[in-house]
This record gives C-alpha cells, sequence and structure tokens, in this order.
C-alpha cells in the first residue's frame, strides 16, 4: 500500500518557522519527483516546492528563498523547512510523489497568525 503520511504543521507567528516531514512507503521512494503543495480557502493548488530523484529543486516565486526542500532517501521521507513566515503563508499543505503515477498525502494544515 502506498502511503505518504505528513506531520509538522501547527500555528506559527508571523516570521517564524516550521519544518514539515512526510514519510513515504509503498513505493521505490529515490525514484520520485517529491513536491509540497498548498492549498488556502478558495484558492486554486499551488506547488510550493520540488526535489527530483536528481536532487534538483524548484520554488514558487513567493516562497523564493525562505523555504527548502530536502530529502532523505535512507528514510523515505521528503522536508519542507519554512522561515520567515507570513500570513498569506496559511494553507493545507500536501505531500506528493511522482513517476509513472502521481501519489498525495492527506495534507497538514499551517497557520501563521499573531
Amino acid at each position: 500500500q502506498v502511503q505518504l503520511v505528513e506531520s509538522g504543521g501547527g500555528l506559527v507567528q508571523p516570521g517564524g518557522s516550521l519544518r514539515l516531514s512526510c514519510a513515504a512507503s509503498g513505493f521505490i521512494f529515490s525514484t520520485y519527483f517529491m513536491s509540497w503543495y498548498r492549498q488556502a480557502p478558495g484558492k486554486e493548488r499551488e506547488l510550493v516546492a520540488r526535489i527530483t530523484a536528481g536532487l534538483s529543486t524548484n520554488y514558487a516565486d513567493s516562497v523564493q528563498g525562505r523555504f527548502t526542500i530536502s530529502r532523505d532517501n535512507g528514510k523515505n521521507t521528503v522536508y519542507l523547512q519554512m522561515n520567515s513566515l507570513k500570513p498569506e503563508d496559511t494553507a493545507v499543505y500536501y505531500c506528493s510523489a511522482s513517476a509513472l503515477r502521481t501519489y498525495w498525502g492527506q495534507g497538514t494544515q499551517v497557520t501563521v497568525s499573531s
């Protein structure tokens, strides 16, 4: 069974930091592109960050310089380190894995508010 289990979401103050984790199982993790998406209420889902099997990365302009995606193939886990958080970063964050098929995690809520 393919599973993507996310954790690390929560409430954080503006300017604060948070690290999201996505633990994967049921597929060959090291061969998949791993991505983080987010969706705020009333908004379309948007790509936040992506890391390829070859460790190339790509970021949305809105998070460039503030967020860092990384992966640990030994732990089958992808991370999203979020720094200098802003209220507009508030959303449900989803982990996805892509190769011949695409899988999705359940999502984790991130709320940035004072």
